[in-house]
């Protein structure tokens, strides 16, 4: 199956989408998560499907501008519930979800953002009763109440499913790209804001968030077959020519020396 066919027999179909906030790995900016987008794409391949989109968290103008991006690939609206910062979204969308009844639900494998543990899918099918087919390549046709997907395998492989609906499905990197945001439609699309009453998450209330720390750099060690290649490369020059010998110096003069030269290699900071 091409990665751009649309799926057969989709027609009268409601595919609701859980979207979230993602962050530029180098800017750390706000955007559209990647595969958020793509589970997007995926839905609007499938033709005559009724698409809805679901988001649940904080409403300001950062996230506003990374849902909004959402929009851009030609979505009317997007359905925000509002939470407070520390709420549990799994209850929300839960709620959601029963009101709307969709027959498919879609949603990246992870967040971009926040705890980032890709557990929500699996949460929600627990509490739904539904089925959860991870890493979704591609859906081929839904027949009678019944989808035919692609799963993506390690190696590129793919497997053949037919899964009965209502399921929710992951999509990863697997899946095909999501086509590009337009400012245009992304302006003139709709927020549908809905405040909730926020339930504070307990078990993230206890924990102590930070930022993750660089690895640090690793020293170069020469690996050799024999005890003479190790002699070899102990007794070879560098050839650099940037090294210093230290002679007839005081103990606090040599660790000061090796603390130098550890901070210079960016072993310690």
């Amino acid at each position: 199956m091409p990665p751009n066919a649309e799926a057969s027999g989709a027609a009268g179909l409601s595919v609701a989408v859980l979207v979230s906030i993602g962050r530029h790995p180098l800017t750390a900016r706000t955007r559209r998560a990647d595969q958020d987008a793509r589970a997007v794409e995926m839905a609007l391949n499938m033709k005559g499907a009724a698409i809805s989109l679901v988001h649940a968290g904080q409403h300001d103008s950062d996230h506003e501008e990374a849902i909004r991006g959402y929009l851009g690939m030609g979505i009317d609206e997007v359905r925000l519930l509002e939470q407070g910062p520390q709420s549990d979204v799994v209850p929300a969308l839960t709620d959601a979800l029963r009101d709307s009844s969709p027959q498919m639900v879609l949603t990246g494998t992870r967040a971009e953002t926040g705890e980032a543990s890709g557990m929500v899918p699996y949460l929600l099918a627990e509490t739904l009763g539904w089925p959860v087919i991870n890493g979704l390549a591609a859906v081929e046709s839904v027949e009678k109440g019944v989808a035919t997907v692609l799963q993506a395998l390690p190696r590129g492989k793919r497997r053949r499913l037919r899964v009965r609906l209502p399921a929710i499905a992951t999509v990863d990197t697997s899946a095909p790209a999501a086509r590009q945001s337009a400012f245009g439609p992304a302006r003139r699309g709709e927020l549908d804001v809905q405040a909730l009453a926020s339930e504070t998450d307990e078990s993230l209330a206890q924990w102590q968030i930070q930022p993750a720390r660089k690895r640090p750099k690793r020293l170069k060690v020469i690996k050799s077959s024999s005890a003479r290649d190790r002699f070899k490369a102990a007794a070879a020059k560098s050839d650099g020519g940037g090294g210093q010998t230290l002679s007839d110096v005081t103990p606090e003069q040599g660790a000061e020396a090796i603390f130098k030269l550890l901070r210079e290699e960016g072993v310690l900071r």
